[in-house]
């Protein structure tokens, strides 16, 4: 296994790469089909943090995505704050909404606590949709800053700038994986019970699982604003974005940090070229076969199949 210094030098040399690719790459499309790809691999490894390690199965995805888009929008609209302000902006709102969602519900478990997350997306969205700054029903319209000109648009900017998200929440997953708090969450996978007998810290480690995972999934929805121009809570709360959350880490292996990430590259490529190729209404319909199919048939994953094991070993 690739120790911890030898794993963030590659991940930063990735981010670096990332920076070279406009003067490779001509076609802006490559960078917004890319940059959403990026975008649930950064969602995918948030939600694996608390549902993959812990066992916590969050179908609230979509409420901190759509909180961190709609805190960076609401950012640039008042202040015209850099995107390195609308992501730290977000990665609060994320870190808060997570700790008072988990403090609320974690002391309920298995199904209850699934549906309980699903309220968190319901009050978000008839918050935002009575609030008038932020273009309640209609969404709001967002005029980003011109990118830096190294980037050559705005394409190739919102790409790094989730190139960059995408590597620092692997390192993130890989950290807590190979650390005290992953054997914990793992051990209170397996059984809380026990583990809380054990000495192990169990509310304040889901807690712990809560925040981080509830910022990286808001930070992730931050870029949207400038990818889009344009914000409003049908998309923001998509039930798309919480499907993919929870499909992505279930088709690639929940634990493990490369599950999320192959199953991000899998389903998000599939669904840019169903897109393209066929209709984006195909998206769901290609989410729940797949799913359904490895559920029946490889409910470890892709890293579960012996093939996979072998080459990962």
């Amino acid at each position: 296994m690739m120790r911890m210094p030898l794993f963030i030098a590659v991940a930063a040399l990735v981010a670096v790469g990332g920076l070279f690719l406009p003067l490779v790459v001509p076609n802006p499309f490559y960078f917004y089909a890319g940059y959403v790809v990026l975008q649930y691999m950064v969602i995918a490894t948030g939600w694996n943090i608390l549902g993959g390690y812990a066992g916590y199965t969050n179908f609230g995805a979509s409420a901190f995505f759509g909180a961190g888009a709609y805190m960076a929008a609401f950012l640039l609209k008042a202040f015209g704050a850099p995107m390195l302000v609308q992501l730290i902006g977000a990665g609060c709102i994320g870190v808060i909404l997570g700790v008072a969602t988990g403090y609320l519900t974690l002391r309920i478990q298995g199904i209850y606590f699934a549906i309980a997350t699903v309220a968190l997306v319901v009050v978000l969205e008839t918050l935002v949709h009575n609030t008038d700054y932020l273009g309640g029903a209609a969404g709001l319209q967002v005029l980003a800053p011109a990118p830096p000109a190294w980037f050559g648009g705005q394409p190739q900017y919102v790409f790094f700038i989730m190139l960059v998200l995408t590597v620092s929440a692997v390192v993130v997953a890989r950290w807590i994986e190979v650390s005290w708090i992953g054997r914990s969450l793992r051990a209170i996978r397996a059984s809380e019970p026990a583990a809380e007998c054990s000495g192990v810290p169990t509310l304040r480690l889901k807690l712990l699982a809560c925040a981080i995972s509830g910022g990286i999934m808001s930070m992730a929805g931050a870029p949207y604003a400038t990818y889009s121009s344009y914000v409003d809570p049908v998309s923001a709360f998509s039930l798309t974005v919480g499907l993919n959350a929870l499909a992505m880490p279930l088709i690639g292996g929940t634990r493990s940090w490369p599950g999320p990430v192959l199953g991000a590259l899998l389903l998000a490529s599939v669904q840019q070229v169903a897109t393209v190729t066929i209709s984006s209404e195909f998206n769901i319909l290609a989410v729940g076969v797949v799913l359904i199919a490895f559920v029946a048939l490889a409910p470890e994953g892709l890293l579960g199949l012996r093939a996979f094991r072998r080459r990962v070993s």
